[in-house]
């Protein structure tokens, strides 16, 4: 890889919910943080591992981007704001701390903005969720990020968002095991390394 080249950022799934996922496209947030969302371009990249967007979706955005620059650098700015907004949310209900107002009002105006391109369609004998003018919006990845943030806020799935016990994490997931004993975000990354730890530190001990 060339010197001045970029490296493509690495993204992982392990939130079990779509807005925790999101919450997680930053690294080491309570260390040394690394932004994986540094361009328009990267949350595109971010939306199509999400299974939001197409490729021919994704294509369509790009090309807009492209042509209205600073808009899509304000969809960046917004896409930020929102993650920031919904980690605060998420980490208040976590550690059992009630969310601040301020971050509850901006949340809800984000989700009557995003709400507004909702509608239901009627697929075979069935409704599925869909939105309206996704095609032509910059920030229609940011509509389905929203809508699960208001479903796991609404419901007893808030009960489960966990923040991960490595010290230099705090990426977030919901626990789904069966004892409601997950304690890292990814048992190959955080959970493997604080293992690493502890036998380094008993073994110290020991000698």
């Amino acid at each position: 890889m060339a010197g001045n080249e970029i490296q493509a950022p690495i993204f992982e799934f392990t939130g079990n919910r779509l807005c925790l996922d999101f919450v997680n496209t930053i690294h080491d947030r309570a260390g040394t943080p690394r932004e994986l969302l540094y361009s328009y371009d990267d949350l595109i990249a971010w939306s199509l591992e999400g299974d939001i967007l197409t490729e021919a979706e994704a294509e369509q955005l790009r090309k807009k981007a492209d042509q209205q620059k600073a808009e899509a650098a304000a969809v960046l700015r917004q896409a930020i704001d929102l993650r920031e907004t919904i980690y605060r949310i998420c980490f208040a209900i976590a550690t059992d701390v009630s969310p601040a107002e301020v971050d509850l009002s901006a949340f809800n105006d984000m989700l009557a903005k995003a709400m507004a391109h909702a509608y239901l369609q009627h697929a075979e004998d069935s409704f599925v969720w869909d939105w309206r003018d996704k095609g032509q919006a910059l920030d229609r990845m940011l509509w389905p990020v929203v809508r699960s943030t208001a479903d796991v806020l609404s419901s007893e799935d808030r009960d489960s968002v966990r923040v991960c016990a490595a010290e230099d994490c705090s990426w977030m997931f919901l626990d789904t095991s069966k004892n409601h004993s997950r304690r890292w975000c990814d048992m190959k990354s955080c959970g493997n390394r604080a293992k690493v730890r502890k036998h380094y530190s008993q073994k110290k001990q020991s000698a």
